[in-house]
């Protein structure tokens, strides 16, 4: 039980780590910004999350084929649901946009 808790703190942590580093990847030009519009002054940059969407597909392969899908892909699926509600809680990816005034 105990390895269990230890596996989805350090899953949430990975996958909070990807989100956020993916969230400012576009500062530095690395890879092209997609973004949405989130509001009249914000905009939502997508390549945190599709990072971590992408690795979260990863670690179910990994479980998949160590066939312990049942066990572990539970337990990774709620790593990933906490990992997206912290990085949303904390505004990863979110930009505020100029004015139009400006």
């Amino acid at each position: 039980m105990l390895k269990r808790a230890i596996s989805v703190v350090l899953q949430t942590i990975l996958l909070l780590a990807v989100f956020g580093v993916g969230s400012f990847l576009p500062v530095f030009n690395i890879l092209p910004m997609w973004k949405m519009g989130a509001g009249a002054t914000h905009d939502f940059v997508l390549d945190g999350l599709l990072l971590m969407i992408a690795l979260y597909l990863v670690i179910l392969a990994i479980a998949a084929a160590r066939k312990r899908l049942r066990s572990s892909g539970a337990l990774s699926t709620l790593a990933f649901v906490l990992a997206l509600l912290l990085g949303f809680a904390m505004k990863f990816g979110m930009v505020t946009v100029g004015s139009a005034a400006s």
